[in-house]
């Protein structure tokens, strides 16, 4: 698509777009779904049930090159959402206003518990699940950095082993209960279960992995082929 502000935009169906009522505000959001980071915020929407429209920007879609996105995200990436008058990017960031706006109430406590681990999977966790799947899911075979998978390999089974340990005393992240804390870890478990590789055996994990399939919004929004 060229960039000249026309978005190709998704069709209203009760699988995209959920009503709570005329009060409520129609988010959009901007992103492919194939993106991770736009997984992540259509994933809080959906657990929310709030009522939105996703149009398709990025990748084969284009359109983040015209001052029409430019003026609401700089960095020209996706997601971008926009909440009337508020436009917000960064996808942490969003799923953090959305909970903070329509999620359930928590203690000071409890909010930063389920934070840390939003940091943590964007500083730690993301890197290397990022690295093998770029080599062995968008690049040809006979251009691979096998040594690069190797070496992401080995650190993601260390770092996931961290929330391995951690699952052991709870059944999320986030504590008790689902919560904000396992959107973005959730979006890469995904990945790292879906990945054509070898894998640790991560027993806490893996039941939580259950957990996470078992809600429908993750099964609509995150656990989609990966290309």
């Amino acid at each position: 698509m060229s960039s000249s502000g026309v978005w190709a935009r998704r069709q209203s169906s009760s699988s995209e777009l959920c009503r709570q009522g005329a009060e409520d505000s129609m988010l959009r959001v901007w992103g492919r779904n194939a993106s991770i980071n736009v997984q992540k915020v259509m994933w809080a929407i959906a657990e929310l049930g709030l009522a939105h429209e996703r149009i398709d920007a990025g990748g084969s879609f284009g359109g983040l090159d015209g001052p029409e996105y430019g003026a609401r995200n700089p960095n020209r990436r996706i997601p971008t959402l926009e909440d009337g008058d508020v436009v917000l990017w960064e996808s942490n960031v969003i799923v953090r206003y959305l909970y903070a706006k329509h999620g359930p109430r928590r203690t000071l406590e409890q909010g930063y518990a389920a934070e840390k681990w939003m940091d943590w999977t964007t500083s730690t966790a993301a890197a290397p699940i990022t690295t093998i799947f770029w080599q062995l899911i968008r690049t040809p075979a006979e251009k691979r950095d096998v040594a690069a998978v190797e070496l992401a390999l080995k650190q993601a089974g260390d770092i996931f082993k961290v929330a391995d340990d951690a699952l052991a005393s709870q059944p999320y992240l986030s504590g008790g209960d689902f919560g904000m804390g396992d959107i973005p870890f959730g979006a890469f478990a995904n990945r790292w279960y879906q990945l054509p590789i070898e894998r640790p055996a991560h027993a806490n994990l893996g039941r939580y992995y259950e957990r996470l399939k078992a809600r429908p919004a993750y099964r609509q929004h995150v656990m989609i082929p990966l290309t």
